[in-house]
């Protein structure tokens, strides 16, 4: 018999019942470190004191009216995210996947004002931008589209970082390019600064509308606000999720006025979204995830969870080949199966997130202790040891 909740998801044999800080506590009483954050949700680990008071205290005023009318809890959180970045304007919504439904919509619409429609975006191979049909349409792999045709059309998927393939693909019929500054899913592939600076020139001499995915890698995740921050460049729309509400399902678009010009009353809507108890704690995180102090610290704990991970990689070669990403977006390259090191991680009350091409995330929570680092590399270092133990008796 089918369970009652849909079984899409191959879930691990624990239920936690309680956060705190970067572990998790389950319903028999064991703790887990938490490395997954989420999925780098959980931008200030479990049970942020900040958070929860923005919470509770909105949840006592008024939790939902709908965008029929104002929000001034939206209004001063998309006011906070304009001042901080290259954009205009901002739409709420409750994930990832509703942001990228809006980015083609507004990606689109402006062309068909401009009256030259134009319909083809293009993305790349390894890309993640959601579950909706659209979003799968333009990630384009076969593990997430079978099944599921007819696709939505308009979508080109090229070689990541094929820069002779990207420059001969967009024609008079391209109205955007769409990336993952940091591919999570794909691997904690970092885009470098100089192809995001020459994927913006290209852009704007075709005229092309760029748009840059964020949901995993923004919102402090490497460092800076954004990781477009670094290559110096801004992309045209910016999708926003996971860390922004910390926990709280929020989402968000920002884009330029121009950008978004089309995108009139009646062109798009969300019961949900920017209401006022998810503004509300999304407001507390940009507080703290905003503060240039705060994204210093991110940096150095990055960078020395970083140096531990290259030590690991040294002293368990069987198990590990390299250390991907930036920040606290980081990926393990496995030569072990990844599914076999996450398991190897439970059997150490560890929690990290597989990703593609054999890769291990590590996404933990931003304000993450130095000794939590310290634990989780030595839980780490136990986990691969238990790996090859077990290669070496099968042997």
């Amino acid at each position: 018999m089918i369970p009652a909740v849909l079984p899409t998801y191959n879930r691990a044999p624990m239920a936690f019942v309680k956060g705190e800080g970067s572990w998790l506590t389950t319903d028999d009483g064991a703790r887990y470190l938490d490395l997954g954050a989420g999925i780098a949700v959980n931008a200030l680990g479990h049970a942020h004191p900040a958070l929860v008071q923005a919470l509770t205290d909105q949840a006592a005023q008024l939790w939902h009216v709908s965008n029929l009318y104002r929000i001034p809890q939206q209004e001063a959180l998309a006011q906070k995210l304009v001042d901080a970045t290259f954009a205009d304007t901002v739409f709420f919504t409750n994930s990832g996947t509703e942001a990228a439904e809006l980015a083609i919509k507004m990606a689109r619409k402006y062309w068909y004002e401009r009256g030259t429609p134009r319909g083809e975006i293009i993305a790349f191979e390894g890309a993640f931008h959601g579950r909706s049909t659209g979003a799968i349409a333009a990630a384009g792999s076969e593990k997430m589209v079978k099944g599921f045709g007819p696709l939505m059309p308009g979508f080109r998927q090229l070689p990541f970082g094929d820069h002779d393939a990207l420059r001969a693909a967009i024609t008079t019929d391209t109205c955007a390019v769409i990336i993952e500054p940091v591919q999570g899913e794909g691997g904690i592939r970092v885009l470098p600064d100089a192809c995001l600076k020459g994927l913006r020139d290209l852009c704007d001499e075709t005229g092309t509308l760029l748009i840059f995915d964020e949901v995993q890698c923004g919102m402090g995740r490497t460092g800076r606000l954004f990781a477009h921050e670094w290559a110096g460049v801004t992309p045209d729309i910016m999708m926003v999720a996971k860390g922004i509400g910390g926990g709280f399902p929020l989402g968000a678009v920002l884009a330029t006025e121009s950008a978004a010009a089309g995108m009139v009353a009646g062109t798009h809507g969300s019961t949900y979204g920017g209401n006022p108890l998810g503004c509300a704690v999304g407001g507390a995180v940009m507080d703290i995830v905003g503060d240039d102090a705060f994204l210093a610290e991110v940096a150095r704990k990055g960078a020395l969870f970083r140096q531990g991970l290259e030590g690991l990689v040294a002293t368990h070669p069987q198990v590990f080949e390299a250390v991907r990403g930036t920040g606290l977006m980081l990926g393990l390259k496995c030569r072990a199966s990844n599914a076999d090191v996450v398991k190897a991680g439970y059997a150490q009350h560890l929690l990290t997130v597989a990703a593609a091409d054999n890769v291990l995330r590590l996404l933990p929570a931003l304000n993450i202790p130095d000794a939590d680092i310290a634990e989780a590399l030595a839980r780490l270092d136990r986990a691969a040891s238990a790996l090859e133990k077990v290669t070496g008796d099968a042997a």
